[in-house]
């Protein structure tokens, strides 16, 4: 009977126990909920241009309080809309980051209003040795000759946006692209600068830091500046020096001295009075 009384008391206090942590761990998730909204992420890495589908989204919980402005919880909203700047995965996808409603895909929807698409060819050095990728800045120069057929080069465009390399819009720092063709983004006056600069010469790019805004305003180098030496410095003429002394009775000498030369004068003494 014993036995059976001490049994008891043993699985009563460990149902009491059970029934304690149970308790205290609902507690707990309670006072350590986070309440979460949903929004919709990339699965992979998107390139810019791609018409959204739906394989290319996840819905996932979102912390309400910072919630991305712009997101979107509903994937109906998403659908055959297109990307205009690169997406990595997990990354919201936000209104801020998408082309118009309407817009097709591709390279017309990466353009932002007002610009245009302009491609140049390049070579393995004049772009930059393939490091040139959509969505770097480059700064762009022509080497040509003048009216006169003196060689010249001159800085014509700054802080131009690389919207795709050859026919390929995606961008990979990991991976430079030695490619042929290089599209930019430029505004209608700059494709006139642009166009007329590769008609007259050869263009090459410059790769510039992403947050340099500084603009650098040139008269372009030519040959004689790289040749120039700076102009010898003339030594100032020495102011001369006279020097009286006499050496014989009735006479006087004069030394005159510039520099290292001297020359020497004989006068009778009262005559230089």
């Amino acid at each position: 009977m014993k036995n059976t009384r001490a049994l008891l008391m043993i699985l009563v206090s460990l149902a009491l126990g059970l029934i304690a942590v149970a308790v205290a761990g609902k507690w707990i998730n309670e006072q350590t909920r986070i309440d979460a909204s949903a929004v919709f992420v990339a699965t992979r890495d998107i390139d810019a241009g791609t018409r959204l589908t739906f394989d290319m989204l996840k819905k996932t919980d979102w912390p309400s309080g910072s919630m991305p402005a712009g997101s979107f919880q509903e994937i109906e909203k998403l659908e055959n809309r297109v990307l205009k700047s690169h997406l990595v995965t997990g990354e919201p996808v936000l209104e801020s980051k998408l082309a118009p409603i309407g817009t097709s895909g591709g390279l017309s929807g990466v353009i932002a209003e007002g610009k245009r698409a302009i491609t140049v060819r390049v070579n393995d050095v004049i772009g930059v040795a393939g490091f040139a990728l959509p969505g770097n800045l480059v700064d762009i120069l022509v080497s040509a000759k003048d009216e006169n057929q003196k060689p010249f080069s001159k800085l014509v465009l700054e802080q131009i946006l690389v919207l795709a390399i050859a026919q390929d819009v995606g961008r990979d720092d990991t991976k430079p692209k030695v490619v042929t063709a290089v599209t930019l983004e430029v505004t209608p006056e700059q494709a006139e600068v642009l166009d007329l600069a590769r008609s007259i010469g050869t263009l090459s790019l410059a790769l510039r830091n992403q947050v340099d805004s500084d603009h650098i305003n040139t008269n372009g180098r030519r040959i004689q500046d790289l040749l120039k030496q700076p102009a010898p410095v003339m030594a100032k003429p020495a102011e001369p020096k006279m020097v009286y002394r006499s050496r014989e009775p009735g006479y006087q000498s004069i030394a005159i001295i510039r520099g290292t030369s001297k020359s020497e004068s004989k006068l009778t003494e009262g005559k230089n009075k």
